[in-house]
């Protein structure tokens, strides 16, 4: 246990940890948002879809753990890498260095500032989403006796719901859209011939999850009758 204590310790182990949680984590969103899609196809799909899902509980339960250890684990691995990274810098707060000794950039610019402040709305938006559609708060009576899809239905129709998972939606986006690429470089899927079409893949895959995760809460507001939410509640909840 020795030699991985110290690779989780070093700055090369924590970065192919964090890696390799976020690839499993772009794998999950890739899961999720084709099963959310099956509300393009009715109430009735989704409804037996999430059944499906829900029927095997301990299959549920070990990919729960897997995945809420690996979105905290990314997490923790990317604030400490994060803050190493500032620490480590010569520059004032306000600059970063570039790979050129004689050229800085605002910090508002730099890969790492943008992949944490979007990592953060991420956060914000995943325990809000986990309040509504997990634990349900503030939702048990407007959600009692309602399937999945009337779920969906209710807590969508909600304009507040519509910025945050539509906010939360982009932020995943975008911090995907350099992930993916980052995460396969550091893993060692790095090449001349193969870099160029891994960050275009990166790039649209952000566009994908951007565009797919908040179609929901706003087709669900502006064309209703498309995701076919049979016999949903609207509330002003």
């Amino acid at each position: 246990m020795n030699w991985l204590t110290g690779f989780l310790k070093s700055s090369v182990g924590r970065k192919f940890v964090m890696a390799f949680t976020g690839l499993f984590l772009c794998f999950f969103l890739v899961v999720h948002l084709a099963g959310n899609l099956m509300l393009y196809i009715g109430g009735e799909a989704y409804n037996n879809y999430a059944h499906k899902l829900h029927s095997n509980e301990e299959f549920l339960l070990i990919a729960e753990v897997l995945l809420f250890s690996a979105f905290a684990l990314h997490i923790a691995l990317a604030f400490t890498t994060t803050l190493e990274n500032f620490r480590a810098r010569k520059k004032s707060y306000k600059l970063v260095e570039t790979k050129r000794d004689d050229r800085t950039m605002p910090l508002s610019a730099s890969t790492d500032y943008t992949m944490m402040i979007t990592g953060m709305i991420g956060l914000f938006f995943l325990v809000w989403h986990i309040s509504d559609f997990k634990l349900e708060f503030g939702w048990e009576a407007l959600l009692e006796g309602q399937n999945p899809a009337q779920k969906v239905g209710v807590i969508l129709a909600n304009w507040s719901r519509v910025l945050i998972y539509t906010l939360g939606s982009v932020a995943f986006g975008i911090h995907v859209s350099h992930g993916l690429a980052s995460a396969c470089q550091t893993i060692g899927f790095n090449h001349p011939k193969y870099t160029p079409a891994i960050n275009v893949i990166s790039k649209v895959f952000g566009v994908i999850v951007a565009v797919g995760f908040s179609s929901f809460p706003i087709l669900a507001n502006m064309y209703p009758d498309l995701l076919n939410f049979s016999g949903v509640v609207t509330n002003s909840h």
